[in-house]
């Protein structure tokens, strides 16, 4: 396979071509390329000889680690499928990836959520290798061998990231080596990356927009530096310490880091970043890629790999989300499939390279999602008279609230669960500090009482916590379009709106 380059093969090429350039730093764990490829192939052959084979899934229960990029590696090497969950998530929606997922194996840490389900499967017929992360982890891969795997199909899928609830329960994406290269490198020459970059990995890897730094930064051969999460001091301390060049931020988490670091205690300086205050733009090196020129981004989904669209190759645009990237085709489509003109709103449908392998068995939901040749994003846009993109909105309704994306149909589930709801649906009402919040609008069984401390802890037990409401409304009836709430009539009467696209 002379044409086929996976993630495993990249790895491979750097422990040879970059022996002394450091790859991965968490905490006291410093790892050059080949440091990582060795632990990369024991990885994969401890996993192997615990019956994970091709085709197989391999489950991330944890905040972010050196370990998720060793994973993911490894499973790249065994031709598998690697999954990192969303660990904010309720243990609910943990066992419902479990169930929908079934992995071969799971690495955990022990938490609220993670301990009761790792308890459970504990002696269960049939059940997933659990290896705890930490020390069982580290024994993990020191107990395996080091020798050749056969070379594996750039096109297998083999990274699993779980998105769009739409219908009440998240589908998992399922990207390829190849799709993952290619993306990397569309971001590569839109951030302008060069050997030597250094990202810190301090958002979510469970998040597209941070597992695609990640990525692109293994693919130029710099260093990637991981944090379990978003603390403020830390990220001030490790952008001075690692010399970092780029961080996943946005707006809250930049006023964070600044505040932090008001007194001038660490050097960030190192940070090549968008400009967004005075205070920010005197603490690091506002940079001037076409990334981060203006404003950064684009349009994108997890189902692209990341951007769709970037900003960066659109200066000065009619189109707010800019041009499509070089390797793929972005059409604004009708209902029937065919293209309508510039001007006019369609769905975003794309097809290319970066482009997903489709949803874990969810044949249906991949046969209307590809529909005509393209990949149906369910958002609407227009294409404008100098050929750039403007994002219309979620053609499903979806609430926006910092970087998380919520799905009403999501929380409306949860909350019909309640024994005192008879009825209930979801809408997003503007927040001076997160866009959006979360509004629930219930209508209780007849007799039945209910606080909205009641609800709102009840959400909380089946749902992440960021999905929960914060404003509960309690009404006679709901409003519907035959069987789906009028949102439009629930906004007015709620104060929804800051809706994306708007």
């Amino acid at each position: 396979m002379p044409h086929s380059l996976s993630l495993s093969d990249v790895l491979a090429e750097h422990a040879r071509s970059r022996p002394q350039v450091t790859a991965a730093v968490d905490g006291d764990v410093r790892l050059t390329y080949p440091d990582l490829d060795a632990r990369v192939t024991r990885l994969a052959d401890a996993l192997s000889t615990r019956g994970v084979a091709a085709g197989d899934r391999v489950l991330w229960l944890g905040q972010n680690s050196h370990a998720v990029l060793e994973l993911l590696l490894a499973c790249s090497r065994l031709g598998a499928v690697f999954c990192p969950a969303n660990w904010r998530q309720s243990e609910d929606e943990l066992r419902f990836i479990l169930d929908d997922l079934a992995p071969a194996a799971v690495i955990w840490q022990p938490s609220e959520s993670t301990t009761p389900l790792h308890t459970a499967a504990t002696g269960a017929p049939g059940a997933a290798v659990w290896v705890r992360a930490g020390e069982e982890y580290e024994a993990l891969v020191a107990g395996g061998a080091l020798r050749d795997f056969p070379q594996v199909e750039d096109g297998e899928p083999t990274l699993a990231l779980y998105t769009a609830a739409f219908g009440g329960r998240p589908n998992a994406a399922l990207l390829s080596s190849a799709a993952l290269l290619a993306h990397s490198m569309s971001l590569m020459v839109v951030r302008q990356m060069e050997p030597g970059f250094i990202f810190l990995n301090n958002g979510p890897l469970f998040h597209v927009g941070t597992m695609m730094f990640c990525l692109a930064t293994f693919q130029i051969g710099g260093t990637n530096v991981f944090t379990p999460a978003f603390e403020a001091e830390e990220v001030c301390r490790l952008i001075d310490a690692e010399r970092v060049t780029q961080a996943f931020l946005f707006g809250q988490m930049i006023d964070a880091v600044a505040a932090a670091n008001a007194a001038g205690k660490y050097d960030l300086s190192s940070l090549r970043f968008v400009s967004h205050s005075r205070e920010w733009d005197e603490m690091i090196t506002v940079d001037d890629s076409p990334w981060c020129r203006s404003k950064m981004g684009g349009y994108g989904q997890t189902e692209a790999g990341g951007m769709l669209t970037f900003l960066g190759l659109a200066p000065g645009a009619a189109g707010f989300a800019g041009r499509p990237s070089p390797l793929v085709q972005v059409r604004i489509l009708g209902p029937d499939g065919v293209e309508v003109p510039p001007g006019e709103v369609g769905e975003i449908c794309a097809r290319g390279k970066t482009l997903f392998s489709g949803y874990f068995a969810r044949p249906e939901l991949n046969a209307v999602k590809s529909a005509h040749g393209w990949h149906h994003t369910g958002d609407l846009g227009r294409r404008e008279p100098d050929g750039t993109i403007t994002f219309i909105g979620p053609r499903l309704r979806m609430i926006k609230s910092g970087a998380e994306n919520i799905y009403p149909a999501e929380v409306e589930r949860a909350l019909k669960t309640h024994p005192g709801v008879a009825d209930a649906a979801v809408i997003g009402v503007p927040d001076p500090t997160w866009r959006q919040a979360v509004k629930a609008v219930i209508a209780l069984v007849p007799g039945a009482e209910a606080t909205p401390e009641d609800i709102v802890a009840h959400v909380r037990s089946q749902l992440a916590s960021y999905k929960k409401p914060t404003h509960i409304a309690f009404v006679d009836s709901i409003p519907k379009h035959g069987f789906t709430p009028d949102y439009d009539t629930l906004d007015a009467a709620h104060g929804g709106g800051n809706y994306p696209g708007t």
